[in-house]
């Protein structure tokens, strides 16, 4: 004759019941923690013994104690209890938001972080960023933000960077003033600090340029409206003018372009340890512009 099989998963119920008796080695506390009766309590572990053809308890005057095999099957069920927990929570049950915050110059967060907004929020919905516009160096100095992102040639003492961008210069104007056929001649827009530049760009390129100044602004991304309004030529630094150059926006007056040693850098104090939140957006923003840092 064959041997009669036992069905391989008994109800849910009936094993919450055991584990829950299991662990309060009692069948009252169990109905109390469950929301049930003791009678269905009770019932339940007669069901699953019958269903087990083994005893899981036994009954004392005062609660139950496992038996052998009671224990031996306690551990199996709890893991699985924790693994279907645990799932449901990672799959279903929404995370903290977690929020980053970062320093960086206005032009790379209006033109470069701004647009990228909506594919972090694909790939890590749960981070949030708090965003500080930096409009001077001592900016930096102030506390509150392990990451920023910092213009220059990578040496910032102190600090461990990893390069995000590697500038080229050309010379970039609004299309009506593009027209004209000697650009060299038109008011050249200016930015304060490493961008001010005309001079190194002009003696590269092999032109004798009049260097006729014109409009000066503190960041870069106030002299690209500029630009873009028809005050002057710029030189535009790449990528941060890309989207303009696609758009066409800005349209480029030279085909020749200043490679310079700087860019931009996302960098952390070297004795600094980031979050999971801050690990992740160092990787997706370094993943982000691989390709920008080394064009």
């Amino acid at each position: 004759m064959p041997r009669k099989t036992i069905p391989t998963l008994p109800p849910l119920d009936w094993l919450r019941s055991f584990e829950a008796a299991a662990r309060l080695s009692n069948f009252t506390a169990a109905a109390a923690e469950l929301g049930l009766t003791q009678a269905a309590v009770s019932q339940h572990i007669r069901f699953l013994e019958e269903r087990l053809k083994t005893r899981l308890f036994s009954r004392l005057a005062r609660g139950v104690a496992l038996s052998p095999e009671g224990a031996a099957y306690l551990p199996h069920i709890q893991s699985a209890f924790a693994t279907i927990s645990s799932s449901t929570t990672e799959l279903f049950e929404p995370r903290a938001v977690q929020t980053v915050s970062i320093r960086v110059p206005i032009s790379f967060a209006l033109l470069v972080l701004v647009p990228a907004l909506p594919d972090l929020a694909q790939a890590l919905p749960r981070i949030q960023l708090d965003l500080v516009t930096i409009h001077r160096p001592t900016d930096y100095d102030l506390p509150g933000s392990v990451l920023d992102i910092r213009f220059g040639n990578g040496a910032f003492p102190g600090r461990e960077a990893d390069r995000l961008t590697a500038e080229r210069l050309v010379p970039v104007a609004a299309p009506a003033l593009a027209a004209d056929a000697d650009w060299t001649s038109l008011p050249l827009l200016l930015v304060a600090g490493a961008r001010e530049m005309w001079a190194e760009w002009f003696a590269a390129a092999g032109l004798a340029g009049h260097l006729l100044r014109s409009h000066r602004f503190d960041s870069f991304v106030a002299a690209m409206e500029a630009a873009s309004a028809g005050a002057g030529v710029l030189l535009g630094s790449r990528p941060l003018i890309d989207a303009a150059l696609d758009s066409g926006t800005l349209v480029r007056l030279s085909d020749f372009e200043l490679s310079s040693s700087s860019g931009h850098f996302l960098t952390k104090a070297s004795t600094a340890q980031l979050t999971s939140a801050e690990q992740d957006f160092r990787t997706w923003l370094l993943g982000r512009l691989s390709g920008v840092a080394s064009a």
